[in-house]
């Protein structure tokens, strides 16, 4: 008889528990095991360490704080590469061998090891920031299962069901960029060559304006440029809100019918409590 979700079975072998530690689709509790919960706290840490560091007052006030906190993130994730290539036998796929091979150039071996280059290489005069950033991908391992797992699947399935809603909605934003680049090209071009003397000089100010971001090196100054100016930004907030309010729709659909079917299944007060 299997093991109570989330136990450990009487006899089960280091491996197999180190696995169920490791493994998210192992372990049967809600939220993470707490191996994987300190892994992601590390990977969190880590990264922050490497936004710090961009700050040259800090390194150079700190030297050895940084270099021996990367120190110790690396002996984290080496430790950690290693177990998981250990137990990667516990499933099926990567028994023996070849399988184990086959785990090591997986997709998550290999975002695993991307969290080990950034020390292996840091010597060789090469920026590792970028890497060092990359580590945040290791949580989208983390994630595959419970509540955030949950919300990404109910998020896949809206899109896939409003696409073509929202490819319509693409559509028309294309659109009215073109035709307020295009506008403005024609009343703007003459006076200001240099921003609107032609239609690809124009986009720029359309998708600035247009997504309400206005950075301001481009504007229009005939009365008639302004007038259009203001008429493209309000139709640009709507543009910009018509994909979203789909999604939202489609996202509270999915969850709605979800929930409906839980319930119609006879889950038990329990079962409904929401995930950590």
């Amino acid at each position: 008889m299997d093991a109570p979700a989330g136990t450990m079975a009487r006899g089960e072998s280091l491996r197999t528990r180190l696995y169920r530690q490791l493994e998210p689709r192992a372990w049967q509790r809600m939220g993470l095991s707490p191996v994987n919960a300190f892994l992601a706290v590390v990977v969190f840490a880590c990264v922050l360490m490497a936004i710090l560091e961009t700050e040259d007052s800090l390194t150079r006030a700190w030297p050895l704080v940084f270099q021996g906190t990367e120190y110790l993130f690396t002996t984290i994730f080496v430790i950690e590469y290693l177990a998981r290539v250990w137990v990667a036998p516990e499933d099926p796929r990567y028994r023996g061998l070849l399988g184990r091979l086959r785990y090591m150039v997986s997709i998550w071996a290999l975002i695993d090891l991307v969290a080990i280059l950034p020390a292996l290489i840091s010597g060789v005069g090469i920026n590792t920031l970028f890497l060092r950033s990359l580590r945040l991908l290791r949580l989208i391992r983390l994630a595959r299962l419970g509540a955030i797992s949950d919300a990404a699947n109910a998020m896949s399935v809206a899109v896939r069901e409003r696409k073509y809603e929202l490819i319509l909605s693409a559509f028309v934003g294309v659109l009215m960029l073109l035709v307020s680049a295009t506008t403005m090209y024609f009343v703007e071009g003459p006076v200001q060559p240099d921003k609107f003397g032609s239609i690809p000089r124009a986009l720029w100010w359309a998708m600035a304006t247009m997504t309400t971001v206005g950075y301001g090196d481009a504007f229009p100054i005939s009365p008639l440029g302004k007038m259009l100016a203001g008429l493209f930004a309000i139709s640009g907030i709507a543009i910009v809100a018509l994909p979203t309010g789909i999604l939202a729709a489609a996202f509270s659909d999915v969850l709605q019918t979800k929930r409906k079917a839980r319930q119609a299944g006879g889950l038990t007060a329990t079962d409904e409590t929401p995930r950590p």
